[in-house]
């Protein structure tokens, strides 16, 4: 197999779902960085968004802001129209937006409201852009999407956050093997099931929950928003060309943790969040 090139996704479209922070934003800069212009997406603070479209712009790329609330059926149209219209189509979208609740206000919501505001983003908001994006790759003939999962959604894991994100992340990773073989030949899709990768809330989190992550990681570290934006680039190049339907888990190599009960209220949430 040929070594990439170092600007290996030279003058193709990208398009990064809550780009603003986190491994949306890692991402796009490592899109960027290999040759992609970047429509950056975020779900309300254009102001963040900016400061994402900076390092952009500054790897000698075009980027485009859009500001686009994903729980509205006529914004995700409206992000998927103008970004296809941007520079005449799309060839890479990474489907990152997700609602953050285990940080802010949200983490002191019910199990119920939770569970709506993430699936309303993470799930159904992912499926629809998906679908929506892959009939105009299909009809142009290529493509590739890429979707965020969990890795604990099909293994399991005890507490009221773990199965909401094990329903919402285990639908997105099913969805991403079954679309992949809808729009094939011509588009890819895969997921990426994430382990324990520090955004915002794993930077507050409390020495049970830091201990944990090193533990059930064979790289005995917490994986960080870079790390998931190299395995992004990768997946979403030429050199994957003969990657799709899968779920790649992306959390150093799981072990399992010693049985020791959570502190309530649990957040055993790893992942990420737009």
């Amino acid at each position: 197999m040929s070594s990439p090139s170092p600007r290996e996704l030279a003058n193709r479209v990208a398009v990064v779902t809550g780009a603003s922070r986190g491994i949306g934003r890692a991402t796009a800069i490592e899109l960027a960085a290999a040759g992609a212009h970047v429509v950056v997406h975020a779900g309300h603070d254009g102001r963040a968004a900016e400061r994402t479209a900076e390092p952009v712009r500054n790897r000698g790329v075009e980027c485009r802001i859009v500001v686009a609330d994903l729980t509205a059926d006529a914004a995700q149209d409206a992000l998927v129209e103008d970004a296809w219209q941007w520079r005449d189509g799309v060839d890479i979208w990474i489907n990152n937006a997700g609602v953050d609740i285990l940080t802010g206000d949200r983490r002191r919501w019910g199990f119920e409201q939770r569970l709506d505001a993430l699936w309303q983003v993470d799930t159904r908001a992912t499926i629809r852009l998906s679908r929506a994006i892959g009939k105009r790759m299909v009809q142009r003939g290529r493509g590739v999407i890429l979707n965020l999962g969990w890795d604990g959604a099909e293994r399991g894991m005890a507490g009221d956050t773990a199965e909401l994100f094990a329903v919402c992340k285990g639908a997105v990773m099913a969805f991403t093997r079954s679309l992949a073989q809808s729009l094939a030949p011509a588009v890819r899709v895969n997921c990426l099931a994430l382990g324990w990768i520090k955004t915002a809330w794993g930077e507050q989190a409390s020495a049970y929950w830091q201990d944990r992550a090193r533990e059930e990681s064979l790289a005995d570290r917490w994986g960080t928003p870079e790390d998931v934006a190299r395995i992004a680039r990768f997946l979403v190049s030429p050199q994957a060309d003969f990657i799709s339907g899968q779920i790649i888990q992306v959390n150093g190599g799981h072990r399992e943790s010693p049985t020791t009960p959570p502190p309530q209220p649990d957040h055993p949430e790893q992942t990420h969040s737009s």
